[in-house]
Order: C-alpha cells, then sequence, then structure tokens
C-alpha cells in the first residue's frame, strides 16, 4: 500500500497567467516536464500549489488537468487538509478519489490544537478516507508542532495512515520518528535541504519543492540515497544545495516559480498576499539555472 509513495514527489505548483487565472497549458507542460525527468508521484493542492487562494472549482478544474496530463502514468496524492475537521470531511466525501493514491491532510493551522487535539482530528479523519492517508506537519506555517510521539501512535493505531511527511526543519525529530515508527509507515522529508540526510538514515524519500525545477537531479539524488549509495547522492546535493535555499529566501512558491520561468515553464505569478519573488532573486535564480 505504501509503495506509491516511495522515492520523490513533487508538491506541484499552480501556475497562473498574468490575469491570475489558471494557466492550465502551462500545468500540463510542468506535468510531462517532471515525470520525463524521472519524479515518482505528484501532490496536488499543497501549499507550493496556492491551495488557500484556488477556489473549489479551480481546484477540481486543476485535478482534471493533471489527470489528463498524467495518463495514469504516475500515483497522484490529493491535499486535503484544514482546522474545521468536520469541512476536511465533509470534503473527503465529496471528492472522487478513485485515482488517487492517497491523501495529504495537514495539521490543523491557526487553531493551535493540543496533542489530543492534533490526534482526534487525524482520527475523525482516518474513519471517514477511503484512501491512504499522508499526514503533514509543517509547523513554520500551523504554528503548531505534531510531536514524533503523537505521530507515531497514529501511525500505530490507523492502517490506513500510512505515512508523514515531516516538515519540521529538525533533524532530531526526524531521527526519533525514523526510530520509533511501525515498520511499515514511512517517514517522508518535507524539507528540501534535509531530504537527503533523511533517506540515508532510512526514509522513504520525500515531498519536494525544487523537484519541480530540477527533477532530473533532485530525483536522482533521493534515488542514490535510497540505493545508500551517499558519496554519488552527496556530489549532486552540493550542486543543488545553492537553489534549495534560493527557492525559499522569499516566500514558498514564488521562489520555485521563479525557476519555471526561468526554464519556460510558467509565468512566475502568485496570488495575494503573496507577491512575486524580487528581481535580484529571480537574477540568482536565472544563474543558478543555467548552471545546473
Amino acid at each position: 500500500m505504501n509503495a506509491p509513495f516511495l522515492g520523490t514527489g513533487i508538491a506541484i505548483v499552480t501556475p497562473f497567467k498574468s490575469d491570475l487565472s489558471v494557466d492550465h497549458e502551462a500545468l500540463a507542460a510542468i506535468v510531462n516536464y517532471t515525470i520525463d525527468n524521472g519524479i515518482n508521484y505528484i501532490v496536488i493542492s499543497g501549499t507550493t500549489g496556492e491551495s488557500v487562494t484556488v477556489s473549489k472549482t479551480e481546484k477540481q478544474e486543476i485535478i482534471k488537468t493533471i489527470s489528463a496530463a498524467n495518463k495514469g502514468r504516475l500515483p497522484l496524492v490529493l491535499g486535503i487538509g484544514g482546522n474545521n475537521t468536520q469541512a476536511v470531511i465533509d470534503e473527503i466525501k465529496s471528492t472522487d478519489l478513485s485515482e488517487f493514491s492517497g491523501i495529504l491532510s495537514v495539521s490543523p493551522a491557526y487553531s493551535k490544537p493540543t496533542q489530543e487535539g492534533i490526534y482526534q482530528h487525524f482520527k475523525a479523519i482516518s474513519a471517514a478516507s477511503p484512501v491512504p492517508i499522508i499526514l503533514y506537519n509543517v509547523p513554520g506555517r500551523t504554528a503548531s508542532n505534531m510531536l514524533p510521539e503523537t505521530t507515531i501512535r497514529l501511525a500505530n493505531d490507523f492502517e490506513n495512515i500510512v505515512a508523514v511527511k515531516e516538515a519540521g526543519n529538525n533533524m532530531g525529530q526526524y531521527m526519533k520518528l525514523l526510530r520509533d515508527k511501525p515498520d511499515d509507515f514511512l517517514i517522508i522529508s518535507g524539507d528540501d535541504d534535509l531530504a537527503l540526510g533523511v533517506v540515508l538514515a532510512g526514509g522513504a524519500g520525500v515531498i519536494s519543492v525544487i523537484g519541480q525545477g530540477l527533477p532530473k537531479q533532485f530525483s536522482k539524488m533521493i534515488s542514490l540515497g535510497l540505493e545508500g549509495k551517499s558519496k554519488e547522492a552527496y556530489e549532486i546535493y552540493y550542486k543543488v544545495m545553492e537553489s534549495i535555499g534560493l527557492i525559499f529566501s522569499e516566500n514558498n512558491p514564488a521562489g520555485i516559480k521563479a525557476v519555471l520561468e526561468a526554464l519556460n515553464l510558467c509565468e512566475d505569478t502568485v496570488r495575494l498576499p503573496l507577491v512575486e519573488a524580487t528581481q535580484e532573486l529571480k537574477n540568482k535564480i536565472k544563474r543558478i539555472v543555467a548552471t545546473i
């Protein structure tokens, strides 16, 4: 059941035209570009996809475009999360999940629930979901940290909770998860800069941002890491390391959209309250992309 989530997944962007409408042609081009260059699965409607400023209707159209471009080639994961537990359940029940290998569900933001509240939130989601669930812990965005003990408790208690995308940028927390997890539970890095180290320590891979801009290099690096070939993997990491820092230096996804614009895959337009990358950052990104 967990095999679809091994290797390099990408948290795909939502490209916008200059009038802020969704650019479906560019979206299909990004899907094909990443598939052609070794990505293992695609995550739709995550933070990088600007999910909070995409309407329900747009979300459905984005799913259709990605599905049509994918043509069944890669597993798809759909982001369904929020801090209104019942609303998350309602979306799960009202969404056709037949073509998805799983959902990615973020720990509740803004409300700052206790660890017991986080547990009960995901317990309710587990009961509602017909497909496997990847938990998503990103304390820098949610204002609360899902502790390893809570993640492991959920992993042990619910068969359809099969993985966690851990994005606390905390190697100690990764180590606790890797030490204590059930054998078939996957620890997926949500931190591009730590992903290789996590994989070499026993992680299952990454759900990456930079991976859609540098899919060949990043997916090869993760593949080598999964094979235990640390020297070869780190040779790639050192080449892409600066680009990872750059894309997160202002905001995500403005940075990765600047990369994709440099590759002529889409415009770098984002929706407010996000703003486009500064010209200084765009210039740095163009130089880096040209050398990798």
